[in-house]
């Protein structure tokens, strides 16, 4: 009786196995007819547009269009990288592009220069924030976007171009000709010491040099300044190469840790990556400062911190970005830059937002519903929790501007003060040593004064609609004079406005102003003493019965 029993176990399974080969086949076999019988129709309807369409139609416009929209289908991070996309994707990954060194932006019709790195060609020529380009190569750009007007600036190091500007304060445009070198931006524009025993290290991205900036920042910092403890500032930074991010966790961790592991539809290609080397300083104390912009590698770096109980976070719930992207050659100098697995941190959470459904105006992780959260723990056993990005130690509100702050910043009063400044004024104290005097501040109030500037609340543009509302409803009349005296309390006075707000007005002034004479490093070392994240950063650092408490577990979220 066993063996006829065996018997029928082994034809069971047999026939089980079978089935299911032949489900995965008949599966395989649909799946394949689907993309054959679609690549078809398209190919199909391609054809007819050419033959019969009334206007010649434009294959380089319509066929990328189709491209872009099928795969806005998967998700945000999969997309077409064109030959003519490919030197903007190079500077993602390096860091280096051959041009002039200068960032722009928008004015009217024409591009304006809003800051210039220091030692590259647009620095070295004398360009300056605030200079108005009119014609690149003798051809004006008038009416062309940012995008076109980048791709004239840009080319391949040692070539010349000359370009026309319009200065304000000067009479005549000036034609001003450079060299362009390769340019390769920092992945550490700035650090320093905070105090007598916190370093500061700003990481901006991870592209190829990240690793060797924040290994020289961290050596110079402990061997020549002191350095007891560290605050590693990623917020902003939208990642980069995993290999930074993996040797970046590795100065603090010790050889052969887990650090991050990657799993896809392809098993084969799935990895463990551990830290290859003896750690740099493996007990210094660690904050690391993240925010919701803070993605892909940043979150690999501040998750692998927080799961190895290595570092306190501390800031804003980071952005969820945990998809692995693999580029794919398609013809023509094109690539297919796709998604291919997920990111897994050491508790074995992934990071990605779960639900894109519930994301926040600038793509970061919003509300994530309690059923699509699961429960993880760290190495000293903290419950920690996926369900998108990472959610800090100790959470620090993002610091809030008033409306006439935010509407001098966005019109560019501030900007446009600031190169009046800088043409008026030869030098400034070093970026510590700067301060907005009462008298620079005077002097921006009546500069503003000048522009005839006015703006709208919140409040106020809430009440005009509601008035509208009423009126279109019929119920206008009966509150009239409820609306006209609430009308009258919620209007702004812009003087009043101003002073009341000098403070954070005066702090955004500071940094555009030492900006132009000190370049990013200036600007972000102006921003160092006010910046509430680094302050609550400071504390926890100085406090080791704190900063062991939140590592272990014992101390309360606050």
């Amino acid at each position: 009786m066993k063996k006829k029993f065996g018997k029928i176990r082994i034809t069971t399974l047999a026939m089980v196995i079978v089935a299911g080969m032949a489900v995965i086949y008949a599966f395989n076999e649909s799946q394949n007819f689907k993309l054959a019988k679609n690549i078809e129709i398209f190919s199909n309807i391609i054809r007819e547009l050419n033959l019969y369409y009334v206007d010649p139609i434009k294959p380089d416009t319509l066929i990328p269009s189709g491209i872009d929209a099928m795969l806005e289908t998967l998700d945000p991070y999969t997309v077409y990288i064109p030959e003519s996309k490919m030197a903007d994707f190079k500077f993602m990954t390096t860091g280096q592009y051959g041009g002039i060194g200068s960032l722009i932006r928008k004015s009217g019709d024409y591009a304006i220069i809003s800051e210039v790195y220091k030692g590259f060609p647009a620095d070295v020529a004398g360009l300056k924030a605030g200079d108005k380009i009119l014609e690149i190569d003798g051809t004006s750009i008038k009416g062309l976007s940012l995008n076109k007007v980048s791709e004239r600036l840009k080319g391949m190091p040692n070539t010349d171009v000359v370009l026309t500007i319009e200065r304000p304060g000067v009479e005549k445009p000036m034609k001003v000709k450079l060299v362009r070198k390769k340019v390769s931006i920092p992945a550490v524009p700035y650090y320093g010491m905070l105090n007598d025993n916190t370093g500061y290290i700003r990481l901006s991205n991870f592209t190829s040099g990240a690793y060797k900036e924040v290994k020289t920042a961290l050596d110079d910092l402990r061997d020549h300044y002191g350095m007891k403890s560290v605050i590693l500032d990623l917020r902003g930074n939208p990642g980069g190469l995993l290999v930074q991010a993996i040797q970046i966790v590795n100065l603090f961790v010790d050889k052969g840790q887990t650090v991050v592991s990657t799993r896809g539809k392809v098993k084969d290609f799935d990895q463990v990556y551990k830290a290859p080397s003896q750690p740099d300083d493996p007990d210094i104390p660690l904050a690391v400062l993240v925010n919701s912009g803070s993605a892909s590698a940043s979150e690999i770096v501040s998750g692998s911190i927080q799961d190895l109980d290595r570092g306190v976070i501390i800031g804003q719930r980071t952005f969820g970005k945990g998809l692995v992207q693999t580029t794919r050659p398609v013809g023509y100098g094109g690539q297919l830059k796709m998604t291919s697995a997920k990111y897994y941190i050491p508790s074995g959470r992934c990071i990605q937002a779960l639900d894109y459904s519930h994301r926040n105006p600038d793509g970061s992780v919003g509300h994530v519903p309690d059923s699509l959260i699961s429960a993880f723990k760290t190495k000293n056993g903290r419950t920690v929790y996926d369900g998108g990005g990472i959610k800090p130690d100790i959470h620090v509100e993002p610091q809030t501007l008033s409306p006439i702050t935010i509407n001098l910043y966005m019109r560019f009063y501030i900007f446009d003060y600031a190169t009046q400044f800088a043409q008026k004024h030869d030098s400034i104290p070093p970026p510590d040593k700067f301060v907005i005097t009462d008298e620079i501040l005077n002097d921006f109030h009546a500069f503003v004064k000048q522009k005839d500037f006015n703006y709208d609340t919140e409040s106020e543009s809430k009440l005009d609609d509601l008035i509208k509302t009423a009126k279109k409803e019929d119920y206008y009349d009966r509150a009239a004079k409820e609306f006209d005296a609430l009308k009258k309390s919620l209007s702004h006075n812009i003087d009043k406005d101003f002073y009341s707000h000098k403070d954070e007005i005066s702090e955004l002034l500071r940094q555009e102003i030492v900006g132009r004479y000190y370049y990013q490093a200036g600007r972000i070392e102006t921003t160092l003493g006010s910046d509430s994240v680094i302050i609550k950063a400071e504390k926890v650092l100085a406090d080791p019965a704190e900063y062991a408490a939140i590592l272990s577990g014992t101390e309360k979220e606050n």
